[in-house]
């Protein structure tokens, strides 16, 4: 069992510069509390995310850390040069002394890839062929490529990354469907819904990884994203994110809301309470945490947790806090239980 952590940086009423400062602290703590893998989104002309970069974030939090793996969850393909996206994942591999993993994807907003020029229509087809190009330049020292959105005539690939033939790859799921595909790739998931929904997600992810033939070897990771807090009590962990998620939610729908739209399958309720009672969320003491996400964890058929500590305008210390009570009373007896169970 392993944990992650992931992280939307959504606006909350700080200065940009010492945003980003906490939250490099709290990377370092990431660090040096043992979790697995950081992970961020992507997101444009929204305050759902004021770190749009992931290359440019995931650079500088590998010079805070020494042993969190990185990974943008996802880089949207559509919008991406893929050779130059490629040279820039080669990149953070030596950076990170061979700590970078990646995420790929198409884009949940449409509004998003519009904003930056991209027909939402076309997006399915230019993630293809850029994913593609991506896995040309792993393999090969030359590459050619006629499509209808790039044409690439011997380009040379002069960069590799430090972890051979390249770094694993991430797919996020939404459905049982959705699981084929990167189940065939290997690829390690995150999903999200209800946890009967994510245990139908994860069988079918097992049935196709085992139909694909890569029974026998080591199994990639099946995970859950979970608003996580942890409090003295259960009433003032509950408190905390009551105070918090009403940012968090105005920064999520945003974009949606300007455009008199709604997300297709990333919904979110506009009350703390509701997410807890969807399970979306889990806030309270380590021992209801614990019992909480354990629960989760064994229904659901998964081998790996992220948690989102930080969101909305949730005050730094209390994060840190809440990170140190997982850390301490969670994270051990939820490993052991699974240990336990296998």
């Amino acid at each position: 069992m392993k944990f992650g952590i992931f992280d939307q940086n959504d606006r909350g009423g700080l200065p940009l510069a010492q945003q980003y400062r906490n939250r490099l602290e709290l990377a370092e703590l990431y660090d040096r509390s043992g979790f697995h893998c950081f992970h961020m989104s992507e997101h444009h002309s929204t305050s759902l995310s004021m770190a749009p970069s992931p290359s440019v974030y995931m650079a500088a939090v590998a010079q805070r850390t020494s042993r969190l793996r990185l990974c943008p969850l996802v880089y949207l393909l559509p919008i991406y040069n893929p050779l130059r996206l490629y040279e820039e994942i080669c990149m953070l591999d030596h950076l990170s002394n061979g700590r970078f993993e990646f995420g790929v994807g198409r884009g949940a907003s449409p509004h998003e890839l519009a904003a930056l020029g991209v027909d939402p229509s076309k997006a399915a087809k230019m993630y293809a062929e850029a994913f593609e190009i991506i896995q040309r330049c792993f393999s090969s020292g030359s590459v050619t490529f006629a499509g209808e959105f790039w044409n690439i005539d011997d380009y040379t690939v002069e960069m590799q990354p430090l972890q051979q033939p390249r770094p694993q790859m991430w797919y996020a799921l939404a459905s049982p469907d959705s699981a084929v595909w990167p189940a065939q790739q290997g690829m390690n998931v995150v999903c999200g819904g209800a946890v009967a929904r994510v245990r139908a997600i994860s069988d079918r992810y097992r049935e196709e990884w085992s139909k694909a033939g890569h029974a026998g070897g080591t199994e990639p990771m099946i995970g859950i994203n979970r608003y996580i807090v942890v409090g003295a009590t259960d009433a003032q962990a509950r408190e905390t994110g009551r105070k918090a998620w009403p940012i968090f939610y105005d920064n999520f729908i945003k974009l949606w809301r300007k455009h008199g739209t709604q997300p297709v399958n990333a919904k979110l309720p506009p009350e703390f309470d509701a997410l807890l009672e969807s399970g979306h969320a889990v806030a309270g003491s380590a021992s209801t945490v614990r019992d909480q996400l354990g629960a989760q964890i064994a229904d659901g058929g998964l081998n790996y947790l992220v948690g989102s500590f930080m969101f909305g305008n949730m005050p730094q210390a209390d994060a840190v806090a809440s990170v140190q009570r997982f850390v301490t009373d969670v994270m051990p007896a939820l490993r052991e239980r699974q240990q336990v169970a296998a």
